[in-house]
């Protein structure tokens, strides 16, 4: 006999949570919804900590009720989500690290080890999941603890492969099941993994590699510089360069290239230094927060 009672919505327990998606989000958006909802937990990307750093709207709210930050889909700088905590009274933004192909993560920070974790890591392994960082340029072999190479991820949430693109498969996962995620890390002796930049993305001047990801951290720190990206781009001599494109502060209309070049040069080895600026209105960027670089390419 079929169970004919009327359906009884069931109570919200105490303890539930509530989950809210805003629309797109601007630079003043988000600290505009939270009074209306007592945000408890942030997950965003790091475009929007840099709004929360730098925005003057973010001043005006109240944000005492969030209690968890995670920041993931690109690289955070650690002095930029630190700006961020002091400037708002906010707790220490944690990280994790994953793409897609793994389901989508292998990393994270323990919420209970917030407060302890080295600045800018990405987190540790997640259970059941095993990690390798290989020589760029011998992927065959392991790296040693501290130095950077590429990460290499085995365990039970890779994916089975990209469908009907065998090939494509092929070349990320090898036969013994290792995925190779195309991005360039370190890890602590602790087990903390800090994440340098993409392969594909690393900058190669005169056989030295500048992590674009480090120069962009770098000039948002700067009080007139809005966002930032780096790209490399290849001068009149062959050399491939750091070229920043820089959106200024509104309280900086004035900001030279010469200023942007002087700041970094004065903070970083001479291979790292920025050769060109050009400035723009936006940086552009994925919905994830991601930099669209192919579409600063095509500016220069």
């Amino acid at each position: 006999m079929p169970n004919l009672r009327p359906h009884r919505p069931r109570e919200r327990p105490a303890s539930a949570g509530r989950f809210r998606r805003p629309a797109p989000l601007r630079p003043g958006a988000l600290p505009h919804g939270h009074p209306d909802h007592r945000i408890t937990a942030l997950y965003v990307a790091p475009p929007i900590l840099l709004a929360l750093a730098k925005h003057p709207a973010a001043d005006r709210y109240d944000l005492s009720t969030v209690r968890h930050i995670l920041s993931a889909a690109a690289p955070l700088d650690a002095k930029l989500a630190a700006a961020c905590c002091a400037r708002l009274g906010l707790p220490p933004v944690v990280q994790g690290y994953g793409m897609t192909e793994l389901s989508p993560c292998s990393h994270l920070v323990p919420l209970a080890q917030a407060a302890d974790a080295p600045p800018g890591t990405v987190g540790k392994l997640i259970a059941s999941t095993e990690m390798r960082i290989v020589s760029l340029d011998d992927p065959d072999k392991d790296v040693p603890v501290g130095e950077p190479g590429e990460v290499v991820i085995r365990g039970p949430q890779v994916m089975k492969g990209y469908l009907g693109r065998p090939q494509a498969t092929a070349d990320m996962i090898d036969a013994d099941g290792w995925l190779y995620t195309g991005d360039v890390a370190y890890c602590d002796a602790d087990g903390w993994l800090h994440v340098v930049d993409r392969v594909k993305e690393l900058i190669k001047y005169k056989g030295f590699q500048v992590a674009p990801a480090e120069l962009e951290a770098l000039l948002t720190t700067h009080p007139g510089i809005a966002d930032a990206a780096v790209i490399g781009h290849y001068n009149d001599d062959g050399n491939e360069v750091p070229h920043a494109f820089v959106v200024r502060h509104p309280t900086a209309p004035d900001l030279s290239e010469g200023e942007v070049m002087m700041y970094v040069a004065e903070r970083v080895a001479p291979y790292k230094r920025v050769r060109h600026v050009t400035f723009i209105a936006a940086v552009p960027r994925a919905a994830s927060g991601k930099i669209l670089r192919r579409e600063l390419r095509e500016r220069l």
